[in-house]
């Protein structure tokens, strides 16, 4: 991927000047006294939509210095449209958008650096959890702040369980495969179950977060400290034993994607699966009695890959637009209002002082706030992550199928170490 467009270079220096002289968190107000008029596009078009479309308007209505502006698009809408309004001078101020495409856009000098406003007192960024922040780090710097920030959970089916006399969730991997086996049902013994202990898509995933989650489990990892890591022994006894259970203990249909499992589970044909916030009003929507519990831990660790979405301020020459926007962040992480976005909107609070008692009022928040700690940003500081992250769902998808596991780590190294080098 190229890190170069024409007007990168004049949004560069001028995103040098910013940094230089953007207060954290101070002013808004234009140079000749007028209130900053600034426009926020996002993605989020249901209740979180709204609940986040209220913050913005209480914030315009709490003081006279700043007035912003919300335009909803789709995600994939401001991906593709943000840099052609920007180069036309047309772009959003700030914008939304999820955090594996944060280190794109700021590589190329899009994002104004915010270094100086995480270390300012009145930016409310020191209660953020650690994990969220290192989500915004862009080499060695950071461009975002978060909005989201939550690691995939386990949703199982509690009818099902039942019926196989299973008490209580797996907590790790040797019980995740004993579970899923007793839970795996082949009523007519033609060798396809009727009823899968898990859906494990071996490609096309929640934003591909699946397999590195059971990577991290095992110590493996996919790319570190900026060098491919993919071609290791414990990716490779990783592979094997998830795809010895799905090829041979049939505990997963193999050539699963992300759509595929989101239907498996909500037909009440698989037992457990791994998803996000929104697996809740599937399942509620098809009636599955679910319950939510952590990734079970591999041999190693226990973590799970985070989805997050991340919010920028974007380049421009008029300094008091920044300082407007950086007021705005400081709002949002208001323990009042961060409180309230995650009440409204699904995500865990993003402040590490907002304890799971405080969002007992939405069960779905409460559960993942639990397991807030076992997430890790997915792949963060990665410029090209949504490269390396394809190459490592043509791995695990080929691993499925049937390929040499050391044939395939050995040809992902190669090819995530050329995508890494080519920022």
């Amino acid at each position: 991927m190229k890190r170069s467009l024409a007007f990168l270079t004049v949004v560069a220096a001028a995103s040098l000047a910013l940094t230089s002289c953007s207060g954290g968190g101070a002013g808004g107000e234009s140079k000749d006294g007028a209130k900053s008029e600034l426009t926020f596009w996002h993605g989020y078009t249901e209740a979180d939509g709204k609940v986040l479309n209220k913050i913005v308007d209480d914030f315009n209505a709490s003081q006279s210095e700043v007035s912003i502006k919300v335009q909803t698009n789709p995600w994939s809408v401001i991906d593709d449209t943000l840099l052609p309004a920007l180069s036309s001078g047309k772009g959003p101020d700030i914008v939304a958008m999820p955090a594996e495409r944060l280190p794109v856009y700021a590589d190329k000098g899009a994002f104004v650096q915010l270094d100086d406003f995480y270390k300012n007192p009145s930016s409310n960024l020191d209660k953020l959890i650690p994990a969220a922040a290192d989500m915004e780090t862009v080499n060695g710097h950071k461009y975002g702040v978060p909005s989201g920030f939550v690691p995939l959970a386990m949703f199982y089916n509690k009818t099902l369980f039942a019926k196989a006399g299973i008490t209580a969730p797996p907590t790790t991997w040797d019980e995740w495969i004993a579970a899923a086996k007793r839970l795996t049902v082949d009523e007519n013994n033609d060798g396809t179950p009727e009823q899968f202990g898990l859906g494990l898509p071996d490609h096309a995933t929640v934003a591909n977060g699946v397999w590195p989650s059971l990577f991290y489990g095992n110590g493996g990892n996919v790319v570190k400290d900026g060098k491919a890591v993919v071609d290791s022994p414990e990716n490779a006894q990783t592979l094997k034993t998830w795809v010895d259970a799905i090829r041979n203990e049939k505990i997963s249909p193999a050539g699963l994607d992300g759509i595929a499992g989101d239907k498996l589970f909500s037909s009440g044909k698989a037992a457990m699966y791994l998803g996000g916030p929104w697996m809740s009003s599937i399942a509620t929507e098809n009636k599955i009695d679910y319950g939510i519990a952590a990734v079970p831990a591999g041999p190693k660790d226990q973590a799970a890959s985070a989805i997050g979405i991340s919010m920028g301020i974007t380049t421009q020459k008029d300094e008091a637009k920044a300082a407007a926007a950086q007021k705005f962040f400081a709002y949002f992480l208001q323990k009042e209002q961060a409180t309230a976005w995650s009440l409204g909107s699904g995500w865990p609070p993003l402040r590490s002082d907002i304890p799971a008692s405080d969002v007992a009022a939405n069960p779905v928040v409460e559960a993942l706030t639990k397991q807030s700690e076992f997430g890790r940003p997915l792949l963060p500081g990665v410029v090209n992550s949504t490269d390396v992250l394809t190459a490592v769902d043509k791995l695990t998808q080929r691993a499925v199928a049937g390929e040499n596991i050391q044939d395939l780590l050995k040809e992902t190294q190669a090819s995530v170490q050329k995508i890494v080098d080519a920022k």
